[in-house]
Parts: structure tokens; sequence; C-alpha cells
């Protein structure tokens, strides 16, 4: 399987680490009103979706960079990859395609 790395081009899955669900970039604020169910909810629930899902790759053998890859779990096809970076400011989240997403300004 390659994944289209936005810097580099295709690259080998081999290369990376899949991390799972983007959505773990919506980390719950540890301070907030019910912080401790929003943290078991974020930590041990999972969807297992088939069809299209937004992972987290990190590029292990390369640059060293997140991507947010949005792919088909049942076909593989990659439908749009993009660089990700994690930020404790939530007011740095943007919203895309309906949900909120951190990624590089």
């Amino acid at each position: 399987m390659l994944i289209p790395h936005p810097l580099l081009g295709p690259r080998d899955a081999q290369e990376f680490f899949c991390l799972g669900s983007a959505s773990l970039l919506g980390r719950p604020d540890g301070r907030a009103e019910g912080a401790q169910a929003a943290f078991h909810d974020y930590v041990y629930l999972r969807d297992n979706p088939a069809g299209v899902h937004r992972e987290l790759w990190f590029h292990e053998q390369g640059d060293r960079s997140w991507l947010v890859v949005t792919r088909n779990t049942l076909t593989h096809e990659k439908r749009r990859h993009r660089p990700a970076c994690r930020r404790a400011d939530a007011r740095d989240q943007r919203r895309v395609d309906g949900r909120a997403e951190i990624h590089v300004a």
C-alpha cells in the first residue's frame, strides 16, 4: 500500500506507523467539567468503521511527520492526505468537513 505523502510523494506504508483514528487529535480538556468521563471515552471507546475513515499516520522511517490520511478501510483507497500537528490550545482548531481538525497553519 502506498501512502501519498504531501511533501515527499508516494511512500510505502512500511515507512509509516498507523496510530489509529484522527479523532485522537481532539483530546478532552483535563480541567473541564466531566473530564474524567471524557477521558474514559477518549481512551477506551473506539469506532471500528467500515468505509471512509480519517487516520493518523507517523512517517517513522522518513521525515518523522504526522499525516491525517482519509481512506476507505474496505478498499484502501486514499481520498485525502495532509500534514497534521497537535496543538494544546483548542483555539487553534479549525472546522474542516464538519469536524474539528488540527492542522499546520
